[in-house]
């Protein structure tokens, strides 16, 4: 068990070296040991070959430029870089369920049905009026997640709040604004 509470204190201290530092060696020795590892992670979990590679290089890239917010108290290394690695697959899944450009419609499209314009105006304003009538903390959550376009860790960053946190609050949020829209 001591070998690797010393292995986890080294890479705390290469961590801190490259916050502090940018060393550049400790910066070698992370990347070379943990790399390969994300790569491995992100191939298990789906990501063809190169889209592997090129995410385990952004995610040590980010290790890089953002080693000041890793904070020891809260989460290993490795927990820290795999939670990186694991957004990062998040971001490329989202990036890849939207549209294309050339798979959007061009030109003047249809004048929509009025029942259906009708339909949809009092649709919103009962969204809207659901919406103003949650917790104000669940709406600010909604409000960042849907309207913000943020991620639930670009929230946690933003708020200060846990994950599982900011989870729960939206899920509740969501059940609430679906029985409103019943």
């Amino acid at each position: 068990m001591q070998e690797s509470d010393g292995k986890r204190m080294q890479w705390v201290d290469h961590m801190v070296r490259i916050r502090d530092d940018r060393d550049q060696a400790a910066f070698a020795a992370l990347f070379a040991h943990f790399a390969p590892r994300v790569k491995g992670f992100l191939m298990k979990s789906g990501a063809d070959a190169s889209l592997a590679e090129e995410c385990a290089q952004e995610v040590m890239a980010t290790c890089w430029h953002k080693a000041h917010m890793f904070d020891p108290a809260r989460a290993s290394v490795a927990t820290w870089i795999f939670t990186i690695a694991r957004n990062r697959k998040i971001d490329v899944l989202r990036k890849q369920r939207r549209p294309e450009p050339e798979d959007l419609g061009w030109g003047p499209e249809e004048e929509p049905d009025q029942a259906d314009v009708m339909a949809l105006q009092q649709e919103s304003e009962q969204l809207g009026q659901a919406i103003a009538e949650l917790p104000e903390a669940q709406r600010e959550l909604i409000q960042k997640a849907y309207f913000g376009d943020l991620s639930h860790s670009e929230i946690a960053a933003q708020t200060g709040l846990p994950l599982g946190t900011i989870k729960s609050r939206i899920r509740l949020a969501l059940e609430r604004l679906r029985h409103a829209m019943k």
